[in-house]
């Protein structure tokens, strides 16, 4: 999974979007060369933050009910360490590590050190946009659960 950032016109307010795709590493390359072009020749492009997950198994994950949850009130309460995090969602501390440790592999929320072992999450985002490609030809590998 890459984190990258990629052009679009559809962009006209200030909302910072986290676009969620299935998609190869190929396709990833041919976009940011594509984007690179694009600057050299002085065009402008305003950009969104795309996170390239390998397959739908991943995008799942990050979609179940209890993360999405967590990270609504992570974007919403901002809390200061994981511990205020569980407090916040009435979850045991070990299980709300666990789903923002994942969280922060997956690229979605940012473990901010605080004070040595404190790690405080952050989401940077307002939205967060699924892309899910219908068509066989463009899933990367299969989803295994």
């Amino acid at each position: 999974m890459r984190m990258t950032k990629q052009t679009t016109d559809d962009r006209t307010d200030n909302t910072r979007t986290l676009v969620v795709r299935v998609d190869s590493a190929e396709q990833t390359r041919n976009e940011f060369v594509e984007r690179l072009q694009a600057m050299e020749q002085g065009e402008d492009t305003s950009s969104r933050h795309v996170l390239d997950l390998p397959n739908e198994a991943a995008v799942s994950r990050l979609t179940s009910e209890t993360n999405l949850s967590l990270i609504r009130m992570v974007a919403n309460e901002k809390p200061r360490s994981m511990r205020a995090a569980a407090d916040a969602v009435d979850r045991g501390y070990k299980e709300v590590h666990t789903n923002l440790t994942e969280l922060a592999e997956l690229g979605v929320i940012d473990l901010i050190a605080v004070n040595g072992r404190t790690k405080r999450p952050e989401f940077n985002f307002d939205r967060i946009v699924v892309d899910l490609p219908m068509d066989d030809d463009d899933r990367t590998e299969p989803a295994t659960v």
